[in-house]
């Protein structure tokens, strides 16, 4: 598959917008948990690997790939670093954070059967 490019079609997305892109992108197993772990320091593949319990090794390079190529994550002296882009996804999220804590409360105030 692909890495995600805005303007070409992406997985839900024919027109390719760059919301959708963005989702397809992150919506990929273990890219946002790679961006997580990054978010601190530099680390390297062993690192994150060891961070990331049940990331393979092959699942891992490719995420990396995927990152590196949208201009989310760099190669730096010490392995992989975020970029000025991907330092702002952090406080990009915070409000879609927020959504999905008030999400789950009211899923957590629903009973069976009530909708």
């Amino acid at each position: 598959m692909p890495t995600p490019r805005p303007g070409t079609p992406v997985r839900g997305s024919t027109t390719g917008r760059p919301i959708m892109a963005a989702m397809d992108l992150f919506g990929r197993r273990w890219a946002l948990r790679i961006v997580w772990e990054l978010r601190a320091s530099p680390l390297g593949a062993r690192a994150l690997l060891a961070r990331c319990p049940g990331l393979s090794s092959s699942v891992l390079y490719q995420r990396l790939r995927e990152l590196t190529s949208s201009g989310i994550i760099a190669p730096s002296a010490d392995g992989y670093e975020l970029t000025r882009l991907g330092t702002a996804l952090g406080p990009a999220l915070q409000p879609l954070a927020e959504w999905a804590v008030t999400w789950a409360q009211e899923q957590d105030d629903q009973k069976p059967g009530e909708a």
